[in-house]
């Protein structure tokens, strides 16, 4: 991966170097996909794609001397979103989510579990109201920092606290005793 700063690989992509543009998209790809997955669902790549195609078309708009991932994420966000839209005449919202590989000889039993908990998490994440989704997706799935994701939602950071509050207690309202601090 390219030892340059965000900014720097931005600066190079501006002058037609495809290669710099690359890493950017190689570095925030998968944080990118874990968000987008919290806001859209299996409609997250085709989300994140088109972000990153909004994003090279319009770097000249971006301004070096602010962080690269909160203004990408904001772009992806509106993608999300408007896939999210689309396909709301559809019943459940069906969450994908990259298996992760198990050592050899796991136990069958745990591996099963394992997934269980991991899409009926998705499941009552996809059933919370839009703000508070795309503030778990952005903090826990993507990863960003408190201060990001206010970035990226264009709000206050204790809007972004009491809304990761908010969010937080609903979980565990649904979820009870699957849920730990």
């Amino acid at each position: 991966m390219d030892p340059r700063s965000d900014a720097e690989l931005v600066i190079a992509a501006r002058t037609g170097d495809l290669d710099a543009f690359a890493d950017l998209v190689e570095r925030h790809r998968v944080p990118a996909l874990r968000f987008a997955y919290g806001i859209a669902g299996d409609e997250a790549e085709d989300a994140v794609q088109e972000g990153f195609v909004k994003a090279f078309r319009n770097l000249g708009g971006f301004r070096t001397d602010a962080a690269f991932k909160p203004w990408l994420f904001t772009i992806v966000a509106n993608e999300a979103r408007n896939r999210r839209r689309a396909m709301s005449r559809r019943s459940k919202l069906e969450l994908q989510v990259r298996e992760q590989p198990q050592p050899a000889g796991a136990d069958v039993e745990h591996v099963v579990a394992q997934h269980d908990q991991r899409q009926r998490l998705l499941d009552v994440v996809a059933r919370l109201p839009n703000r508070y989704r795309e503030v778990i997706a952005l903090r826990y799935f993507a990863e960003l920092s408190e201060s990001e994701t206010a970035d990226v939602l264009s709000c206050p950071l204790g809007t972004v606290k009491s809304r990761l509050s908010r969010a937080s207690n609903l979980l565990r309202v649904e979820l009870g005793s699957e849920v730990t601090s």
